[in-house]
């Protein structure tokens, strides 16, 4: 199935050819680069080194709630299977005290643009949970009155009250995952989710002032169709959500234990979720929705899309967002953050966080401080996945390099995506052309230096 508008053909000739192992880039140098010599004191000097020279930019929050009632068997998120709401108490006591001691170390403003809840299943906290931990934040943070304050959720257990506290609290997007409608697919995922659920939800966040709702789909799953597909995605345009997110699902068994339930016999085929994906980017553009890059499609007047076309759109940890000075304090395990020219990741595991914290020590395991040659091709693959062009000129200014000497391997490497027109290169730019905008993974890892030295994608999911 070909399919082509302006800004966006899927070829699927192209794409097998080119679809390779990779990663998502909501970090570069990506995650599995982190080293554990960057540690809680390496951390605790960054944050008190946010105002040097006067310059405080300001502050995305990032919470991890781990808690959820039930497994999915896809889901590769670090997360705990509990109904035992003492956990996510003792959890919120310890998240007070990160909260406080990250607070203690930082300098600069508090100014929050931007806070989000992810997991696990946020919506497992009890209402008063959820007032208790924002306000914990507010105690040490400023919520600005502009800020983007979203969080995921789970409609199989929230209600329009619940909703409406939300809303209260001061969020207003919403991520809902939905995956699929088919109760086949539902059923050998462990997901089951009534289409009333999911329309109660993003009923109750419109009544409530929610300024954005998102719904989340994953292409690849056991007994998925073309056909059941199609019904599922009539359904979710129905809804008319804001944003819609239309993930690859990797099915890595060794990686992640849940997933080894999920039966082989039952995957698709690779042309089915090929065809699949083609008939999603056709629904979705025909429906009006613009095709922001990795998975994401948003309506024009969205947020998103505005940024888009105004060159202002970033990438970071939640994916695509209009943020891009923020420095991101994280909390939580597992979390990871961005201060300055670093990345930060908490430790793993419960009894790990609750130790470090028990002992007044941030429960940061792993970071890295970005070199200079990590922050020059940090900027060229921001460039390709948020705006699917690179200034040449632009790259050599800010980061006083000859590109064409620098990257003369790179340059050789992009010959042969050149010569399948997935993109255009000139004196002055990089351009990714429409047959290439699905492939901007597989183009932006020419510019990886990890990788280049590491041919080992094998940890890596396919980039379609």
């Amino acid at each position: 199935m070909n399919f082509a508008s302006p800004d966006l053909v899927f070829d699927p000739q192209i794409i097998r050819r080119f679809d390779i192992n990779g990663p998502r880039y909501t970090s570069y140098p990506t995650a599995d680069r982190f080293v554990e010599a960057f540690d809680a004191e390496a951390y605790r000097l960054w944050l008190g080194k946010r105002n040097i020279g006067g310059i405080s930019r300001p502050l995305s929050l990032y919470f991890h709630i781990p808690f959820c009632n039930t497994i999915c068997y896809y889901c590769a998120c670090n997360k705990i299977i509990t109904k035992d709401h003492g956990r996510s108490a003792k959890y919120l006591k310890y998240l007070a005290k990160e909260l406080a001691l990250q607070s203690e170390y930082l300098d600069g403003e508090r100014d929050v643009l931007q806070l989000h809840w992810g997991g696990g299943t946020p919506t497992f906290l009890s209402h008063d949970e959820m007032r208790q931990l924002m306000d914990a934040t507010k105690k040490h943070f400023r919520l600005l009155d502009d800020g983007e304050f979203s969080i995921e959720v789970d409609p199989r257990k929230v209600d329009a009250t619940t909703v409406a506290l939300l809303g209260e609290l001061g969020f207003n997007r919403m991520s809902v995952g939905v995956q699929d409608f088919d109760e086949k697919v539902q059923k050998a995922v462990n997901r089951i989710q009534t289409e009333e659920e999911t329309e109660t939800v993003i009923r109750a966040a419109r009544d409530n002032g929610f300024k954005s709702v998102s719904i989340d789909l994953i292409y690849g799953l056991p007994h998925q169709s073309v056909m059941g597909f199609n019904r599922s995605l009539e359904r979710v345009l129905a809804m008319d959500p804001d944003r819609l997110s239309i993930y690859n699902y990797a099915h890595l068994p060794s990686l992640f234990k849940p997933q080894r339930r999920i039966l082989n016999e039952d995957m698709p085929t690779a042309d089915t979720r090929l065809q699949i994906l083609a008939l999603a980017i056709r629904k979705l553009t025909e429906a009006g929705y613009v095709y922001i890059g990795m998975d994401h499609f948003a309506k024009p007047d969205d947020e998103l899309a505005v940024a888009q076309r105004q060159g202002r759109l970033h990438r970071n940890f939640q994916g695509y967002s209009t943020y891009a000075d923020c420095d991101l304090l994280a909390f939580g395990i597992s979390a990871i953050g961005k201060v300055g020219p670093t990345y930060e990741q908490n430790v793993k595991t419960l009894d790990e966080y609750y130790d470090r914290l028990d002992n007044g020590v941030l429960p940061v395991y792993r970071g890295i401080e970005l070199n200079a040659d990590d922050i020059l091709r940090r900027a060229i693959i921001q460039a390709l996945m948020c705006h699917f062009e690179l200034s040449i000129e632009s790259i050599e200014i800010a980061h006083l390099i000859d590109f064409r000497k620098y990257f003369a391997e790179e340059l050789g490497d992009l010959k042969e995506m050149q010569a399948a027109g997935l993109v255009k290169v000139d004196d002055k730019w990089i351009t990714v052309l429409p047959p290439g905008r699905m492939l901007v993974r597989a183009i932006s890892m020419v510019f990886d230096r990890y990788l280049r030295a590491d041919r080992q994608r094998t940890r890596y999911s396919k980039v379609i």
